[in-house]
């Protein structure tokens, strides 16, 4: 609740602020009161949060962190360096610490890999540590078998699935149902899984970059997929085909930003379907 001042005025904090926000935000799209009372006041802050992107200039106090993180890379201090990250991330919303720390320091971590400063082994390492951290909370979120139902994975041949992770993270955290498949599943395979869940959305992991070529084969074999539900891509190899997906029914989500408008559109039908 919130105080009042010597005046007798309410005083509201910045997340009291926020909150209301994103309740009108959230009735102007479907929700009712009753169902967002239901929910509770923790649960609600944690979606605002996952649904609520990191702007730059909410990411620049963390650069000082960032550096000193990188500095514990070269030469490689493991202990320093879990220490330094562990401690940061415990003091902050787990999605404030994925969109201001994890995936920041994970673009760094590749940025110094291709540059020849850090070895291959190093970033697999600060990876994995990414990856563990993210399983380890979404073990923790409550399965909403009532929301809507988001199949997410890395097809045949996309080893690379932090990616993917975080998408089934911030869906889960959103308040949607997940289905997390992994890396480098056959489309067929995808296919076959979708026939018995019948998912509202399917949220393909595309890091590689392909050939002209693969890039049509690969989308060839995903019509019978997008023809029966929607499907969208994310990632670096998704954005490189970005002109190919606009002959295509499948949806290019080329940033977190836009991956938070779709689960939005997602949850917002969700809802108004609950209601009729």
């Amino acid at each position: 609740m919130p105080s009042r001042s010597a005046n007798r005025y309410r005083e509201y904090s910045d997340e009291e602020v926020a909150l209301l926000r994103f309740l009108k935000a959230q009735m102007e799209q479907g929700a009712t009161i009753g169902a967002l009372s239901e929910e509770g006041r923790a649960a609600l802050v944690a979606r605002m949060h996952v649904m609520t992107p990191v702007s730059a200039e909410a990411q620049k106090p963390h650069e000082r962190l960032l550096e000193g993180l990188l500095a514990l890379l070269d030469p490689f201090d493991k202990v320093g360096f879990e220490r330094k990250l562990n401690g940061a991330v415990a003091v902050i919303p787990f999605d404030e610490a994925l969109q201001r720390i994890l995936l920041p320091l994970q673009v760094r971590v590749g940025e110094l890999w291709h540059q020849g400063r850090i070895s291959v082994g190093v970033e697999h390492y600060v990876t994995k540590i990414a990856q563990q951290k993210i399983f380890s909370v979404m073990n923790h979120l409550p399965v909403n078998e009532f929301g809507p139902r988001v199949v997410v994975a890395c097809p045949d041949g996309e080893t690379h699935e932090i990616g993917a992770q975080v998408a089934a993270y911030l869906a889960a955290a959103s308040g949607c149902h997940v289905f997390y498949l992994g890396p480098s599943l056959p489309v067929a395979a995808l296919l076959g899984f979708c026939d018995r869940i019948e998912p509202d959305l399917v949220l393909l992991s595309l890091i590689e970059i392909k050939s002209d070529t693969e890039a049509r084969q690969f989308l060839k074999e995903l019509v019978p997929l997008s023809a029966r539900w929607a499907v969208a891509v994310g990632g670096h190899g998704a954005c490189a085909i970005g002109d190919l997906l606009r002959e295509t029914k499948i949806e290019l989500l080329n940033d977190l930003t836009a991956l938070h408008s779709r689960l939005r559109v997602l949850l917002s039908a969700n809802m108004r379907a609950s209601r009729s």
